[in-house]
């Protein structure tokens, strides 16, 4: 699914290549473009999952204004299958719309069209989605790792290339599209309360891949992510959970064109982000350019923990301590603006050690110190 972040990306793109062609002329020039148009963005998926799946509809804002997009408010939007079968979704906040759990799971094999009426305000106009075949996807081999030095000074910090391996007996799956969601347990070097905390984060890269000339589609050491900041990400213990998405050949050429557009950030002659076919469509005008894509995918998914020794992992820890107090008196703004980090205010003589930095003092600053249900699968 498209994220918000990434279609407010496309326009800076745009923006960032003529503001290099304003800072190096005298007179600028202000190219023609159709950026100007307001463009319905469409964010999508379903999949084959017992779960909700979300719809966004916004439009853009023209290219030379500051602005978030803005949400299309009371749409009519519904899903149809091959056989016949209708899905209407209900918008749960300005702008998104999801389908009925109880009611719609996706099925490999159907082949599935979303559509869309908008209001007046909106433009009164339908889109529709070309009709798309959910794919079915293989199950993930292997999720394994190898330890790197990605810092040497001024101490080695080691982290950790992850790799993926997967493959389709069936030769149906060609192309695949990845997501992972990490979680990893860290402890505080001090015996504070808010000790052991737990962190999740979600993917925000585009990863896809194309098998189509690999046989059975196999993938194997896919670098899939790679964790080597001197963080204690690996300090404990660390979980990925890895979702593999089946897709056609369109919409992975769709991915493909847009993730290029995104790491180039080129020049004035690169393609803008409308011109990038998608499968959405105006009923009315087909001509008239759209935004996003309806994804249509099956789903598999594997977990993988990582509990091993790695050097430098507590290395944000070295600047904790801020001072020494001596004596029982109170301290002003404690547990705001300083932290106690050891306390030994019951020997003689009495001291407290502190911090300035509640992320040293308390591991809720960061994460949570309630631990996932899923954390001991390992045993």
């Amino acid at each position: 699914m498209v994220t918000k972040n990434l279609m407010r990306n496309l326009f800076k793109i745009g923006l960032f290549s003529i503001s290099i062609l304003f800072n190096s002329c005298i007179y600028p020039y202000t190219p023609e473009t159709t950026e100007n148009e307001e463009l319905i963005i469409v964010e999508g998926m379903i999949t084959d999952q017992p779960e909700v799946n979300t719809i966004k509809l916004h439009k853009s804002v023209p290219l030379w204004k500051v602005a978030n997009e803005k949400p299309l408010k009371g749409c009519k939007v519904w899903i149809t299958d091959d056989q016949g079968k209708l899905d209407s979704l209900k918008e749960i906040s300005i702008g998104t719309y999801v389908t009925d759990i109880n009611t719609f799971q996706g099925k490999t094999g159907r082949i599935y069209s979303l559509h869309i009426n908008t209001t007046v305000a909106n433009g009164g106009l339908s889109y529709e989605s070309t009709p798309t075949e959910m794919k079915p996807v293989p199950p993930i081999d292997r999720i394994y790792y190898e330890k790197k030095i990605y810092t040497t000074y001024p101490r080695p910090v080691e982290g950790c290339q992850i790799y993926l391996d997967t493959h389709d007996p069936t030769n149906i799956s060609k192309f695949y599209r990845w997501k992972y969601s990490e979680t990893w347990e860290f402890h505080l070097p001090f015996d504070v309360k808010n000790k052991v905390c737990w962190i999740s984060d979600n993917s925000n890269d585009l990863i896809i891949k194309n098998a189509s000339l690999l046989e059975e589609g196999r993938v194997v050491g896919f670098p899939l992510n790679s964790i080597q900041n001197p963080i204690d990400k690996l300090s404990v213990k660390y979980s990925i959970l890895v979702s593999q998405y089946s897709m056609g050949e369109e919409e992975y050429f769709y991915w493909e064109r847009l993730k290029n557009t995104m790491d180039e950030m080129g020049g004035l002659y690169d393609m803008i982000p409308a011109i990038i076919p998608n499968n959405v469509y105006c009923v009315e005008n087909p001509d008239q350019k759209t935004l996003g894509y309806f994804s249509v995918s099956a789903v598999s998914s594997k977990r993988a923990f990582i509990i091993d020794n790695f050097a430098g992992q507590d290395v944000q820890y070295v600047d904790c301590i801020s001072d020494t107090i001596y004596g029982n008196n109170p301290l002003a703004g404690l547990n705001s603006i300083v932290w106690v980090l050891i306390d030994h205010s019951d020997q003689i003589p009495p001291t407290r050690i502190i911090t300035r930095s509640r992320a040293c003092a308390d591991c809720t600053s960061r994460g949570t110190n309630v631990k996932p249900s899923f954390w001991d699968d390992d045993k």
